[in-house]
């Protein structure tokens, strides 16, 4: 995709969302962290029922750890996997506080030598709670990345690759907030079973074959 096209779609999504947020409900970059963590298979909205009777009662890794695995599984339960997640939690808990001093660490590398951090997780965290340009590429991004003809890619760490490139291409005030553009497009706007082409803002943009067969 050309150079002043790239810069258009993201020009028009600054201009309709000048500061977009992730919507999972956070206040230190810790909450982040953990809601990131359980994120994984559920939807924000799930989450955010979830950690908004956990963080009240445990919001730092020591905190967390006092629970114990019965006592965490309560708070999690509603959510996928909620027994492995309370697992991977307490373990990265117990991490940060014998090799980060409590603190999340905010390199790639630190981030994803945690249980149940991955790539993904990391990119999030780094961009959200570090200010870093990083790209998470979730299933919504993966296919506007592919779908718009943006940043194709066979799986998601080639689009994620791609989208960097892209970025490179246009001033770094888009850069922060890529993220969140994409994946508030891919949620709300360019869903997958039936893409919303009528109301999108870089319709014109989009070299989505079939925007057209409304």
């Amino acid at each position: 995709m050309k150079k002043e096209i790239v810069y258009e779609i993201f020009q028009r999504w600054q201009k309709n969302n000048p500061s977009p947020q992730t919507e999972l409900i956070y206040s230190t970059p810790f909450e982040l962290m953990v809601a990131v963590m359980l994120s994984a298979q559920a939807t924000d909205i799930s989450v955010n029922k979830a950690t908004v009777k956990l963080f009240p009662i445990a919001n730092t890794p020591e905190k967390i750890l006092a629970l114990g695995e019965e006592g965490l599984m309560g708070y999690l339960k509603t959510l996928n996997h909620f027994r492995n997640k309370s697992k991977y939690l307490l373990k990265t808990c117990e991490l940060l506080i014998s090799e980060h001093d409590s603190q999340i660490p905010d390199t790639r590398e630190a981030l994803e030598a945690l249980p149940g951090i991955g790539r993904k997780t990391a990119n999030v965290i780094l961009n959200v709670a570090f200010g870093q340009p990083t790209m998470a590429v979730d299933t919504h991004i993966f296919r506007l990345g592919n779908r718009i003809g943006l940043a194709p890619g066979k799986n998601p760490l080639e689009v994620e690759e791609n989208l960097l490139k892209q970025l490179k291409k246009i001033p770094t005030e888009f850069s922060l907030h890529a993220h969140h553009w994409l994946i508030l497009h891919g949620r709300y706007v360019c869903k997958a079973r039936k893409p919303m082409c009528e109301n999108c803002l870089i319709r014109d943009l989009c070299e989505f074959k079939d925007k057209d067969k409304k």
